[in-house]
């Protein structure tokens, strides 16, 4: 199954159903830190893939299904975030973090996902993610409750002037894993990030976990306002809505690409 093609260096550049099921395996490169992610929502929509390739450095292409491609915005819990050396740290470890993003591939067909934000409620993650992984991570005043199935979940950027985004939702039905090729495993199903350094030079990262458990949710409120701080103009309720229950994440070291394979962070 091919969902994408691109042209890079005269070769045709395809994304494969077997190149989405290898960034599951486990690198036997070096693990540099380990993480809990739990109750994660998922608000997808629709936009057009020229859009989207219109804003990514040139080693990177847009990944679609079917033809459209989806920005993403994510808010969830982390836990239990630390180095490989480091147990977690209880004034450290646990803290919030909403997403922007896309889905792309570079110029080996690997799969994975592109940031175009990252909220998040712990400033001294918030500069070690950019120093360490280059991402566009932004210091946030966040909260979370959870009243038995609920969870209400709000972010305010402290450097931006827009108003608070505002989350609530709820899980029902059966979990369940993506089943291979369908829109939910195309956006759920994510191992690889890409990301840019001060210069232009391209980053891979890997992570490892169990492939997610998702359900479908209730949505009682949800804001378009961080997609609009990065540039973007969504219309319209979400055409996929989804959550997904924990999961541990073992991180590895990030690698050059575009012309620099091998060369680690």
């Amino acid at each position: 199954i091919l969902s994408f093609t691109a042209r890079c260096c005269g070769y045709i550049v395809m994304v494969t159903t077997q190149a989405r099921l290898d960034a599951r395996v486990r690198p036997s490169t070096i693990v540099v830190g380990h993480q809990r992610w739990t109750d994660l929502l998922f608000l997808h929509w629709q936009i057009d893939p020229m859009i989207i390739q219109a804003t990514l450095p040139k080693s990177l292409t847009v990944d679609t299904h079917e033809g459209a491609a989806y920005l993403g915005i994510v808010p969830f819990f982390m836990q239990r975030v630390r180095p490989r050396w480091l147990p977690p740290l209880p004034w450290l470890s646990w803290f919030l973090e909403l997403n922007v993003r896309t889905y792309v591939h570079d110029e080996e067909g690997r799969p994975g996902v592109w940031f175009y934000s990252l909220d998040c409620n712990q400033p001294l993650a918030v500069w070690l993610a950019r120093k360490t992984f280059h991402l566009p991570y932004f210091h946030a005043a966040m909260a979370a409750t959870q009243n038995a199935e609920r969870i209400d979940y709000c972010s305010q950027r402290k450097s931006s002037p827009e108003p608070r985004a505002d989350y609530a939702w709820q899980a029902h039905g059966s979990a369940r894993e993506a089943a291979v090729g369908t829109l939910e495993f195309f956006l759920v199903e994510r191992y690889y990030l890409f990301a840019q350094k001060v210069g232009g030079q391209t980053k891979a990262g890997q992570v490892h976990h169990t492939p997610y458990r998702i359900r479908d949710a209730r949505v009682f409120a949800h804001s378009i306002v961080p997609a609009q701080q990065a540039g973007f103009a969504l219309g319209g309720d979400p055409v996929s809505v989804l959550c997904a229950d924990v999961v541990d994440v073992s991180v590895y070291r990030l690698q050059s690409i575009g012309g620099a394979t091998g060369k680690s962070d």
